[in-house]
């Protein structure tokens, strides 16, 4: 059967507003969580995010924020691939969204023209791949998926699968979330899952370090994907997705981490389990993903000792984007043959399971497994091998 592979990517996050900023400030083991009173002020202003460096990104007439986000990176990352405007007509969208243009929902963009709250288009999810259809002349079809947190990396697997089975030629995967709005950070606070104390240190559960939510960031990321016949060259190759469901709880994940082993099992065994390398686990920083996460992916590495490279502590939880943005850094680093060691001064989980705490040269099959959990107890997990 054609391999799929990840050729091109293009991110902008708090690290930096292309992918080569944001692998270098990885690689530099260097957080963009910073307060940041004329983004996100009053009641929040002392709470680390993750914000663009450069607001232009979500700035535009004729989408919200999200779609300007959205179509802008991945107009970039087509170009990286090297696509003509013919394989770029044929290609399919999948779009990936938390909580969408909730600026535009909200009418707290105050650069943007008042909106009624069910105004169409720019307060639907839907407006995200639509916007990379019409700014990209794209003519295949475009799915919008909103799993919350894995809602980027379920967009990913559907894609793979689209293009594995032959159904799509190749394509555009683009997840976007810009959470950092008052009266989201809110619910979120009285959901118990922000950030109460600051601390960023997702797996830290006891102590005067221990994690007590997430510090939230803003993400536009996107991922080309095509058969290994394209002739192009490629980052890494996409081997296998796998997905499940709790069946539990709205918020949280049970004692015995639900789904999670199965999830990431699935995925351990696409390939040989003894060339992984590392997992890059959700750890989103509530307490309740520090106790349960670790333990379920010790179980699903059936008692190996993979080191977990937790990427949230430099990004801030980008929601929806996240598990994409996640997979599009570390494509970028396979590309490189380098991958990243953890921020400095996060505490190991408890179980056992190492921090990837110094930087890991990579070969040709080596292979890296990623988590993602979305509220409901919807678990996606992806792996990737160097090629």
């Amino acid at each position: 059967m054609e391999s799929v592979f990840i050729t091109a990517v293009e991110t902008a996050c708090a690290l930096g507003m292309c992918v080569e900023e944001c692998v270098t400030a990885l690689h530099q083991q260097r957080s963009g969580l910073v307060m940041n009173a004329d983004v996100l002020g009053g009641e929040f202003a002392s709470l680390s995010i993750g914000s663009f460096p450069d607001r232009s990104l979500v700035k535009g007439r004729r989408y919200g924020a999200a779609g300007n986000a959205a179509h802008k990176v991945a107009a970039l990352a087509v170009q990286r691939a090297g696509w003509s405007a013919a394989q770029t007509r044929e290609s399919w969208i999948f779009g990936a969204s938390s909580r969408g243009n909730v600026g535009e929902s909200l009418g707290v963009n105050s650069w943007r023209r008042p909106l009624r709250k069910f105004s169409a288009s720019n307060t639907m999810h839907s407006e995200i791949p639509a916007a990379v259809s019409i700014e990209l002349g794209v003519r295949g079809p475009w799915q919008m998926i909103s799993n919350g947190c894995s809602s980027g990396l379920d967009a990913l697997g559907l894609a793979w699968m689209a293009v594995l089975s032959g159904a799509a030629p190749r394509a555009i995967v683009v997840a976007v979330d810009l959470p950092l709005i008052p009266a989201l950070l809110r619910d979120f606070q009285d959901t118990g899952l922000l950030s109460t104390n600051g601390i960023n240190n997702p797996f830290a559960t006891e102590g005067p370090h221990t994690t007590s939510g997430f510090l939230p960031g803003e993400a536009a990321v996107a991922v080309t994907l095509e058969r290994g016949n394209s002739g192009r060259p490629k980052l890494c190759k996409l081997e296998h997705y796998s997905a499940n469901s709790d069946a539990y709880d709205t918020l949280m994940i049970p004692a015995d981490g639900g789904g999670i082993s199965e999830c990431v099992n699935a995925v351990l065994h696409a390939g040989d389990p003894a060339r992984v390398v590392a997992l890059c686990p959700h750890a989103t920083g509530t307490l309740n993903h520090a106790r349960v996460e670790p333990p379920a992916l010790l179980r699903a590495l059936e008692g190996r000792a993979v080191p977990l490279l937790p990427l949230k502590p430099q990004t801030g939880h980008t929601l929806g984007a996240s598990g994409l943005l996640d997979v599009a850094l570390l494509a970028a680093s396979m590309g490189q043959r380098h991958l990243p060691a953890t921020l400095p001064g996060l505490t190991p989980p408890t179980c056992g399971l190492p921090l990837n705490e110094s930087p890991l040269p990579l070969h040709s099959g080596d292979r890296l497994l990623k988590l993602a959990s979305g509220m409901g107890g919807h678990n996606a997990a992806v792996s990737l091998a160097v090629v």
